[in-house]
């Protein structure tokens, strides 16, 4: 029986995902909607999986990664997003996922994810390692490429429309290098506001409305 954390901040999600997995004899052992909660919690639940949804309120599914790699090396996690962009994938499978599946994955593709995952292989759904692979050959390249990973998780949340205070807390970061992070990735983008920036992560499917 492999034992599984869900963190998604979507009550219904996570009763499918529940119900979906019950019927592969996966058990739930514990279900967040933060990566707070996540990474406080994950030491007492000790999964053999953690299912982290990206994009969540608070510091996000891609900073928890990055935190339970950090608090446990071994951990093994597959990471779930509703985007279809390359960025994500990319930044969350270098920030130390294992595995990678967007949601409009087939529900059996789950299952499959989960179990490679939980033997220590990497999983990548088929549409989005196609993808991957077809954006290395063709050399397409998103803005968010030239940011480091700070400034990437910096972006997401101001063009998610959170300003310097709440960022400094989600990412546990001081107001003062939030706004040094903030220059740089407008520099970078060449933009000239949040608004600016917020359109450039709606035009490369970096969020959703």
């Amino acid at each position: 029986m492999i034992r599984v954390m869900l963190v998604d901040d979507h009550a219904l999600v996570r009763m499918g995902f529940r119900m979906l997995l019950a019927d592969a004899r996966v058990e739930v052992v514990a279900e967040f909607d933060t990566g707070e909660q996540a990474c406080a919690d994950y030491a007492r639940v000790k999964p053999d999986v953690v299912v982290m949804d990206l994009s969540m309120p608070g510091m996000g599914g891609l900073e928890a990664v990055r935190r339970l790699v950090a608090q446990d090396a071994d951990v093994r996690i597959l990471a779930l997003s509703a985007h279809e962009d390359m960025a994500h994938p990319q930044r969350v499978l270098r920030a130390g996922a294992l595995g990678y599946l967007t949601k409009r994955s087939a529900p059996d593709t789950l299952i499959a994810a989960v179990t490679a995952v939980a033997a220590g292989d990497a999983y990548v759904d088929a549409a989005t390692a196609r993808a991957l692979a077809m954006a290395q050959v063709k050399g397409d390249r998103s803005p968010a490429e030239m940011l480091s990973e700070r400034e990437f998780s910096v972006f997401i949340q101001l063009a998610r429309g959170r300003n310097v205070g709440q960022i400094a807390d989600n990412l546990k970061l001081s107001p003062s290098t939030v706004g040094t992070h903030l220059y740089h990735v407008k520099q970078k983008l060449g933009a000239g506001n949040q608004s600016e920036l917020t359109l450039i992560a709606l035009q490369w499917g970096l969020i959703q409305v």
